[in-house]
């Protein structure tokens, strides 16, 4: 073919077909200047106008400074949420829904294995009740009257059996109540009852308590149902009246309070106490048809329940009435006051007899207190519910924390254990403006039924949610130091410091915490680190590593050092990658003390790393860390120095591919910067060539070290070291070869990235001088034998690759050449090969036998229009690199018409391609 390459001009093309540029006083996205607007056009005010009353969406480029201001639709919207006006029916189904969780957790709370033990009693009452029908009415309360001479042995049963006759009792009662039967339902919802006397198993009481009480709840609505429905129709069925939710006493009948009345009789009738009063709780909203201040038989209620000796037993029939309670329709808070005083004075015998508490519970104080925790829980919860400042105050005041409103709360004590759910429920502005008083009472309430450090702990957590408003600061943290030099244990001591350090932090107190640090460490060195001590440490350290920004100041702490070395575990890898974080956020790392320590950290990271079990996204964070630290390194003018540590590096991170990818980049840098700085450092820089030489194959997969031989050949070439450079490209080429065996099938970022790495070596040969014993073209002439040979390249990539070789040899025939390498010691091949007429001929040649291919790689290709866009693209390769002889057209011909076949008449692409060759 009589081929012949173009002569071009880069640089006066490059000029020709550059845009204009004009600089920007401001960023062209940025919010424009105020400035006065009478009549709003698209160019100045649209931009405004069209963000009017959306407040879904916020740009942060046309903002002021960068602040977003709150929307007064969003500021509403949460005074809206804050309204205490709730429809009833809502406000029922909340509760409902709050109730349902409750049980749920507190099911979870207490798991119990398979098997439990229960008594006598309970177990005859689990019977059927065609089972107790032999048992005369006589014999039956002679049993009630003695259940003493029934509960002398135990009966192990499944816990399964035992649910499941709990269910059958259930589905018993609604039998026996849709058929009219109401004194078979009465009996059997008694015999449910008569089960929360038994505290045999006591893990598995408050599991008996949710399954009885929801029996209970089944037998108090199908009551109030029946009692409305008298209320509301006649013996015959006739439509008497609708009942509001607001109803009345006065709007009640006479036969619906006769019907109710004869419950409340039935009840009554009940001669065990405490069976009689879950079944009046179960109706306790049916007082409602009786009177208008149901709320008043509460008191009577409450009263009856402290003769429940069982502590146990007594507090979870508190909960009982504080959840029936929940349903009435007024508000009132005495009731809960002497639930809760009342809980107080049997905490107060359990504590004082801690060790011999009669019953079932001797010896087991520690597991009765978590069994009752929830009831107290759940009540206080009730308790401080919408309550503003002052009625706070007041119920404090009854619930015997402070005197009178003169007195602080310093001459007051509480049980542990309910101090710790009130500081859990007291408002926030409550608890910010009186915290040093809070603190004084947290002093005087030290017993077993809840650990001291624990209230410490949740009400510095608290204050930490509103710092700016917590009153008397400085006499806080004065206070919390005087507490916690008090401890010798190291975890209380943790767990305080933890809570109160950013109170310390956010007011400038740091004076105090190379004390509290001495504090940690030497009682590290005296206590054994748990889980609990780790899991403190972790969040103490995570604060340090946040209020100081530099890695300096952090590492200038007393006992910093010494007190990360005894941690293990994920919580030390975790410090580790927050320390590595913050040491790399602002810059390169100098110091050469902190590059020492940061090494030793990053080695405990690497060693704390299980390679082998754990996930490729979870070992990608600290290993990208720790390169990041490797990389950001600098030792200055030390350039030796900075290539030793990199070795040392090599050497210390061997198992992670990623790093060394860095160090190869870190190397490279290291040569340029010694290039650059005219070193002439020759064996440095040799140096820097033969670490990567080494280094290199260490990595993975051949795709990426592909990347990095090519990167290394662009320093060889920078720095005149031009049979390094042969080396590594031949090196690259090798790795062509094999990259198919890496991973086995190719995903198709992997190919594009590939075919984009052959482009750059073809830019690269440009600047490389060719041999001349194996001829100019001898590189490209192995990498398309290669890709020919390889399953991956499509023939979208063929194309890609086949237009860039045809680039590379019409610019090798350029004089000058497009580019050159920097250094002088690498000679062009316009100089090398000037006046050889083998030279371009050899180009021409190749050149030809790729032209050959290129038609009926386009035809490969499946899809029409990927087919013509491929015809378009070689087309235009060939325009810019041949000039347009007669067989240049009718290679250029052929493409257009597959082009024309595959692609719209209008295809803009298309059309410019025909006007380049002047075909249209």
């Amino acid at each position: 073919m009589g081929l012949e390459f173009r002569r071009r001009d880069y640089r006066a093309e490059e000029q020709s077909h550059s845009l204009p540029r004009v600089p920007a006083e401001s960023h062209p996205l940025s919010a424009p200047a105020p400035r006065p607007c009478p009549s709003p056009s698209p160019s100045t005010c649209q931009v405004s106008l069209l963000d009017d009353g959306k407040d879904d969406f916020f740009d942060p480029l046309r903002s002021v400074n960068g602040k977003m201001e709150l929307s007064a639709n969003i500021l509403q919207h949460e005074d809206i949420k804050s309204d205490k006006t709730v429809p009833k029916e809502i406000y029922a189904q909340s509760q409902q829904k709050e109730w349902n969780s409750f049980t749920k957790i507190l099911m979870q709370r207490f798991p119990v294995s398979k098997t439990i033990s229960i008594s006598l009693v309970a177990s005859k009452d689990m019977k059927g009740s065609k089972a107790n029908e032999k048992s005369s009415k006589d014999s039956h309360l002679e049993e009630l009257d003695d259940p003493q001479k029934f509960a002398e042995d135990v009966k192990v049963i499944s816990q399964r059996e035992y649910v499941s006759r709990l269910l059958e009792l259930k589905d018993e009662i609604k039998l026996a109540w849709h058929a009219d039967d109401r004194v078979t339902s009465l009996r059997l919802s008694i015999k449910v009852a008569r089960l929360l006397m038994d505290t045999t198993t006591v893990q598995f009481y408050p599991n008996l308590f949710v399954l009885a009480t929801d029996i209970m709840d089944l037998l108090g609505d199908l009551v109030w149902n029946r009692i409305k429905k008298r209320a509301e129709f006649n013996e015959d069925g006739r439509f008497i009246c609708y009942l509001p939710d607001n109803f009345e006493a006065a709007d009640i009948c006479y036969d619906a309070k006769e019907t109710c009345n004869n419950w409340f009789c039935k009840i009554g009738s009940v001669r065990e106490l405490l069976p009689r009063i879950y079944l009046e709780l179960s109706m306790l909203h049916c007082w409602r048809f009786l009177l208008d201040h149901p709320m008043d038989s509460l008191q009577r209620l409450v009263m009856m329940i402290r003769g429940i000796a069982d502590p146990l037993v007594s507090a979870y029939c508190r909960l009982y009435l504080v959840r029936c309670a929940q349903r009435l329709p007024q508000r009132d808070t005495g009731y809960l006051i002497h639930c809760i005083n009342d809980l107080k004075v049997q905490l107060l015998r359990l504590i004082s007899a801690r060790e011999s508490t009669s019953g079932n519970f001797s010896g087991n104080s520690i597991l009765l207190l978590s069994l009752i925790e929830p009831t107290i829980e759940y009540i206080i919860k009730c308790l401080f519910k919408d309550l503003n400042q002052m009625e706070i105050r007041s119920m404090l005041e009854a619930l015997g924390m402070r005197r009178n409103q003169s007195d602080s709360f310093e001459n007051c004590s509480c049980i542990s254990i309910i101090l710790h759910h009130i500081l859990k429920e007291l408002p926030l502005g409550f608890l910010c403006s009186n915290s040093f008083e809070m603190l004084h009472l947290i002093e005087c309430t030290d017993d077993f039924s809840f650990e001291q450090c624990l209230n410490y702990k949740l009400l510095g957590f608290r204050l930490c949610e509103r710092i700016p408003e917590v009153s008397n600061v400085d006499l806080i943290v004065e206070k919390i130091v005087q507490v916690i030099s008090s401890y010798n244990c190291l975890d209380a001591y943790l767990k305080v410091v933890d809570a109160y350090l950013d109170i310390i932090f956010e007011n400038q107190f740091e004076t105090y915490l190379n004390g509290i640090l001495d504090g940690i460490f030497h009682g590290a060195q005296e206590d054994e680190i748990g889980e609990n001590e780790l899991a403190s440490l972790q969040s103490i350290f995570l604060k340090l590593l946040t209020h100081f920004a530099n890695i300096e100041k952090i590492l200038a702490l007393n006992h910093f050092i010494d007190i990360l070395d005894v941690m293990y575990g994920s919580s030390r890898n975790t410090i580790n990658m927050h320390i590595l974080s913050v040491a790399t956020r602002n810059g390169c790392v100098q110091d050469p003390t902190v590059i020492e320590v940061l090494f030793e950290i990053s080695q405990a990271l690497c060693d704390g790393v299980d390679f082998l079990n754990i996930r490729k996204d979870d070992y990608q964070h600290p290993a990208h860390l720790i390169s990041r630290f490797v990389y950001m390194v600098d030792y200055g003018p030390e350039v030796e120095q900075h290539l030793t540590f990199l070795t040392e590096c090599r050497a210390a991170f061997g198992s992670m591919s990623v790093l060394q990818e860095t160090l190869i980049h870190s190397s490279n840098n290291l040569a340029v910067k010694s290039i650059r700085d005219g070193n002439n450092n020759i064996n440095f820089i040799k140096s820097c060539l033969a670490f990567n030489e080494v280094t290199i194959p260490s990595i993975h997969t051949h795709r990426r070290q592909l990347n990095l031989y090519l990167e290394t050949a662009e320093v060889a070439l920078l720095g005149g070291f031009v049979s390094h450079s042969d080396v590594l490209i031949d090196a690259a080429v090798n790795c062509l070869r094999n990259v198919e065996a890496d991973d086995g099938l190719l995903v198709p970022g992997d190919v594009d990235g590939i075919t984009s790495l052959i482009c750059k070596l073809c830019g690269i040969m440009v600047m490389v001088p060719g041999s001349l014993e194996q001829g100019v073209a001898c590189i490209p002439k192995l990498v398309l034998s290669i890709l020919d040979s390889q399953s991956w390249m499509l023939p979208r990539l063929k194309i890609k690759v086949s237009c860039a070789i045809i680039s590379l040899s019409a610019g090798l025939t350029q004089n000058p050449l497009p580019y050159h390498a920097s250094s002088s010691e690498v000679m062009g091949n316009d100089k090398l090969f000037f006046g050889v007429p083998a030279y371009p001929q050899e180009l021409l040649s190749f050149s030809a036998v790729i032209l050959q291919k290129i038609v009926n790689i386009v035809l490969e290709e499946s899809s029409m229009a990927v087919r013509g866009k491929l015809a378009l693209e070689a087309c235009n390769s060939i325009a810019s690199s041949f000039t347009m002889s007669d067989e240049m057209l009718g290679v250029s011909s052929k493409l257009l018409e597959i082009a024309k076949s595959c692609l719209s008449a209008d295809d803009k692409y298309l059309r410019l391609t025909l006007k380049l060759l002047h075909m249209e």
